[in-house]
């Protein structure tokens, strides 16, 4: 007889729903259809990896104490989902939303990202999570790990904002209740 115990099928079982994940957040809705995320899961393994970068980034850049808890946080987890949006103005007329007149002129100020990508990501993230909720796999959308994964330009050099979604299938949430 054999037996499979669900600590051996953990990692994998994470991972397949990260992949469901992806392609909730891919078949969001996205603002006039044009779609500009760039999404990637990261791996048990490689999660030490991130978890050094983000500490190198904290230190760099003098951060906040939560960075480093962060960095921490994430080596409880058993993969990590980060997703970025590229900054490609919608052209959508009349707009202006993101405080320029409209699209022409965001465009000649590079590093103002379009409120329509913004909000996509904000509608894929909230998809993706949707579907770790659904599969009862513990998560936390982190704005550190999306600004580790931009200095390091995981999801590439075009995406200018990103968060991580660490996740974790625990007796206990390891992204709640953190010091």
């Amino acid at each position: 007889m054999e037996l499979i115990f669900e600590e051996s099928t953990r990692e994998e079982f994470v991972r397949r729903g990260a992949e469901q994940m992806m392609s909730a957040a891919r078949t969001a809705p996205k603002g006039k259809g044009v779609d500009n995320l760039s999404i990637a899961i990261i791996v048990k393994k490689d999660l030490k990896e991130i978890s050094d970068a983000l500490i190198k980034f904290a230190r760099e850049k003098n951060t906040e104490e939560y960075f480093f808890r962060d960095a921490k946080n994430l080596l409880s987890a058993d993969a990590l989902f980060i997703i970025g949006t590229r900054h490609k103005p919608a052209n959508v007329k009349p707009c202006g939303m993101c405080g320029f007149k409209d699209c022409a002129e965001n465009e000649q100020n590079p590093g103002h990202p379009c409120v329509i990508n913004a909000t996509d990501l904000g509608i894929a993230i909230g998809s993706a999570v949707s579907v770790a909720s659904q599969l009862h796999i513990d998560n936390r959308i982190m704005y550190t790990v999306g600004q580790v994964a931009l200095d390091l330009k995981l999801l590439g050099n075009d995406v200018k904002i990103a968060y991580g979604i660490p996740m974790s299938v625990s007796s206990k949430n390891p992204f709640f209740d953190r010091k």
